[in-house]
């Protein structure tokens, strides 16, 4: 994480008309470059997002306004301002200040161009996720490995808790039209390892489990116990080290969208898929069977619109 001092002379030089190959970056993008030095909470995304639609005016107010503008108390402000590596609030408004300054001087954007240039940067970032994640598929061993383990292990149990439930029933949703027993953990505590526990005196060899941002020690909790059990642990996170990444026998990793007030999962979903499909080409006969047998009850039984 670079430090406050880091940011801070980095906002100076380019105040004082340090030309990049392209030319100067956009106050806005040069407040969102301090910005990027860390993962944001969904709270502080808020106090980031206002100071970079109101620059102006936001890097001259007091503490105490710009937490009531913004909605959140004056404690929340001074983390904000510390978890980006400055002192306290007043520092971070000092690297503001001659960003706020230029942009008075020169050409402003307009709030609507900020707004809209902020949602085109979350898609580019999302790009750049799925452009890492497409590298990674170029050996695809480890995905179809972690496949064939996931299909041979009945009952199979997925594990998402918090913010990694969606992508946790996404999968165990799919999962059930080509497996025979899948099991969906979307609680923490006792009830994951009950759940856990039943899946493996049932014969279950393997869990897959979901952790991503803010990473739950509920998730932590639950892997823990996995292994206790004697279950094997895939993981899907966007993480590459630490006490997750540690705990799983294989981790299978996708970076996260983090330019909105909340995390966005093109690059989770896309690996996700791609284990699906390593399960279903891993047992091809069975695949058929039951997608077959589900096209039938689904047609029985008017699951869809026709087309």
């Amino acid at each position: 994480m670079a430090s406050g001092q880091q940011a801070r002379a980095q906002a100076a030089a380019i105040t004082r008309g340090r030309q990049e190959p392209f030319g100067d970056p956009a106050p806005a993008d040069r407040v969102r470059a301090l910005f990027g030095s860390r993962r944001l909470s969904p709270g502080q995304r808020r106090i980031a997002t206002y100071i970079i639609d109101h620059l102006t005016e936001a890097a001259f107010l007091s503490i105490t306004d710009l937490a009531e503008r913004v909605g959140v108390s004056q404690p929340s402000v001074t983390r904000f301002a510390t978890s980006l590596g400055y002192s306290g609030f007043p520092a971070l408004r000092e690297a503001l200040q001659p960003i706020a300054l230029s942009a008075v001087a020169g050409a402003q954007e307009t709030r609507e161009q900020i707004r809209r240039n902020e949602l085109q940067a979350a898609v580019d970032a999302e790009i750049e996720n799925l452009e890492s994640l497409r590298r990674v598929f170029a050996d695809t061993d480890k995905v179809l490995d972690v496949g064939r383990e996931l299909a041979r292990s009945v009952p199979l149990t997925v594990v998402g808790l918090r913010i990694s439930v969606s992508l946790a029933e996404y999968f165990a949703y799919a999962a059930r039209r080509i497996h025979p027993d899948v099991r969906l953990v979307t609680r923490g505590g006792s009830v994951a390892y009950d759940a856990l526990l039943q899946s493996r005196e049932a014969g279950g060899s393997w869990v897959l489990a979901y952790a991503m941002p803010r990473h739950a020690n509920e998730t932590l909790a639950a892997l823990r116990a996995a292994r206790s059990t004697g279950l094997r642990v895939a993981l899907i996170t966007d993480l590459t080290l630490g006490p997750l990444v540690e705990e799983a026998d294989v981790a299978l990793s996708a970076g996260t969208g983090s330019r909105l007030v909340f995390d966005s999962y093109s690059a989770p979903g896309v690996l996700s898929a791609a284990v699906l499909q390593a399960m279903a080409d891993a047992d091809p006969e069975r695949t058929q069977s039951r997608l077959e047998g589900y096209e039938q009850v689904a047609d029985q039984h008017d699951f869809f619109i026709a087309d």
